[in-house]
């Protein structure tokens, strides 16, 4: 599955279903995942409680791609973090996103260490690279899924920081 955080609310979305997450073909189809996240920004932008908020993205994996492509296509998303992703598979938009966007990988997982790093060559925005030492690609070692919440919550923090709460 690729889950996404949509931190106005800190929700969070699959957006496959069941069965769509068994076929490999549809995990690695970013563009579906990107227009499902866009739809479900556009359902949070027409609520009158949330309205005008700042969104966030948190994803892993191919979820991150589709963070960015959805960045790259909606003014609505105003900071972006991505979880030993695949921000690669979004190249072809990474040079839109206006988003804010923070990649984090973990310092064993060498070769999503090396797609991140082109990717991060890519984006025009504001933006930066953590690695978190001693993590692989699951960030299941002792402390590192803890290091990755630091690191995203301080990325939203600075980002959303201008957001009126309601």
């Amino acid at each position: 599955m690729s889950p996404i955080v949509l931190v106005s609310e800190g929700w969070l979305l699959d957006l496959l279903i069941e069965q769509e997450a068994r076929d490999r073909t549809t995990v690695f189809n970013v563009d579906l995942l990107a227009r499902r996240l866009l739809h479900a920004i556009a359902w949070l932008m027409r609520r009158d409680d949330l309205r005008g908020l700042s969104v966030g993205l948190f994803g892993d994996s191919t979820g991150a791609a589709a963070a960015l492509v959805a960045a790259s296509r909606s003014d609505s998303v105003h900071a972006v973090v991505s979880r030993g992703g695949r921000p690669d598979l979004a190249q072809p938009a990474l040079h839109l996103v206006k988003a804010p966007t923070l990649l984090i990988v973990g310092g064993l997982d060498i070769d999503v260490l090396a797609l991140n790093r082109s990717a991060f060559a890519e984006l025009g925005c504001v933006k930066d690279f953590q690695v978190v030492p001693g993590a692989s690609h699951l960030f299941e070692e002792p402390g590192t899924l803890d290091a990755v919440v630091a690191l995203a919550q301080g990325w939203f923090e600075d980002h959303l920081a201008n957001d009126e709460r309601p």
